[in-house]
């Protein structure tokens, strides 16, 4: 059977898009004060009643007392969680939007920066692995933004919190136990062991479980570090993961119709937009986040990495009548006015949208945060 390192869903990676990374924006892995309120330990008789029972089913599957006492100490339950879990089912964006972030002037300038400080390595892994190099440091980019947000939630909290919450508890409990058998192992200890709300552990974001059949001691330092600042194990883990989907060496991802493309199956994933031929590696890309916009995402930015220019085809106006170029335009004139949208990337998003209403509110307009070509035009 084949293993998904994301068989729940945790949307488009961290790229800074994610729960994958936990939407957090910390420079470093480890302990951090300055997590929101509702990921921090907060009391809850219910929850530690259930961490004491599943107590007793750990230590039946091996985990010893003295690995339990280390990897609870200081943890607890956390609401936040459980709010980013059920919220899941959020509004989905297109693939231009997506690919403005995915593949944004930043991260492709921050992803070959990136590239170049780890040329030998990634050079290595191809050779090892058979995956691109740039395959293998565009997922980097996705998951983490090149290490920049590798997450400050402690595992054991977030995955007992989530496993005793019940929604899926099943497989959170899994993933509990396996972050406790990496513990035991001692790969990483209790203090240093963070991720996103989820579980998912730096600078490529696998769960625990997926670290279980995947991560490597790249480095043979004896340790399959992927929290450290060196990336190092993190990056030969995901070629090893990669490779053992079924990555086919020598094989490109898939590319732009019309644009040097391979031979492949042909996906437009949004009417009117850019047609895309894919082969046999797009698929095993989708092992690691089971989205053609995902996947298409870490091929564009791989091939940006390596030099390549953005998109040729244009996409279409957007449901609200306006193009990427008008969104643009849109955010640049309500910063202007005073209405900071918080970044002219063209995706009309949360900031965007109360930049617009607060803009409306100003003159009188129906509040609707809803951009459109008479917003646009009032705005001269």
């Amino acid at each position: 059977m084949q293993l998904s390192r994301r068989t729940f869903g945790l949307g488009l990676g961290a790229l800074g898009l994610s729960a994958c990374g936990g939407g957090l924006t910390s420079n470093k892995s480890g302990p951090s004060t300055g997590l929101p309120a509702d990921l921090r330990p907060m009391p809850n008789a219910a929850y530690d009643a259930w961490v004491a029972a599943f107590k007793t089913r750990a230590q039946s599957r091996g985990i010893t007392p003295a690995t339990l006492g280390a990897a609870f100490r200081g943890t607890g339950y956390l609401p936040g969680c459980v709010k980013r879990d059920r919220n899941q089912t959020e509004f989905k964006r297109t693939l231009e939007d997506y690919l403005s972030i995915a593949a944004s002037d930043e991260r492709v300038s921050k992803g070959r920066a990136a590239f170049a400080r780890q040329r030998g390595t990634l050079a290595a892994l191809e050779q090892r692995y058979g995956v691109d190099a740039e395959i293998i440091c565009a997922v980097w980019g996705l998951e983490s933004f090149f290490g920049e947000r590798r997450g400050d939630v402690p595992v054991i909290s977030a995955t007992s919190t989530l496993a005793f919450d019940g929604r899926r508890g099943a497989f959170f409990e899994k993933q509990l136990i396996a972050a406790l058998k990496i513990l035991q192992n001692g790969d990483i200890s209790p203090a240093r062991m963070t991720g996103s709300w989820a579980g998912a552990m730096g600078h490529t974001q696998f769960i625990p479980t997926s670290y279980q059949a995947f991560a490597v001691d790249y480095n043979g330092d004896g340790r399959r570090d992927i929290w450290s600042e060196d990336p190092t194990d993190a990056l030969a883990s995901t070629a090893a993961y990669l490779q053992r989907n079924g990555w086919s060496r020598g094989v490109r991802w898939g590319g732009e119709v019309g644009n040097d493309a391979p031979q492949g199956n042909i996906l437009q994933p949004q009417p009117g937009g850019p047609r895309f031929a894919v082969t046999s590696n797009f698929s095993v890309i989708k092992r690691y986040n089971n989205s053609d916009a995902y996947a298409i995402g870490v091929g564009h930015l791989a091939d940006r990495i390596g030099g390549a220019g953005p998109l040729r085809a244009s996409f279409p106006p957007d449901v609200n009548g306006l193009t990427k170029d008008d969104r643009i335009a849109l955010q640049k004139r309500l910063t202007a006015r005073g209405f900071d949208t918080d970044g002219n990337d063209g995706v009309i998003g949360p900031n965007s949208e109360a930049a617009i209403r607060a803009y409306q509110h100003s003159k009188g307009m129906a509040t609707t945060g809803t951009p459109s070509p008479d917003l646009l035009r009032s705005l001269g």
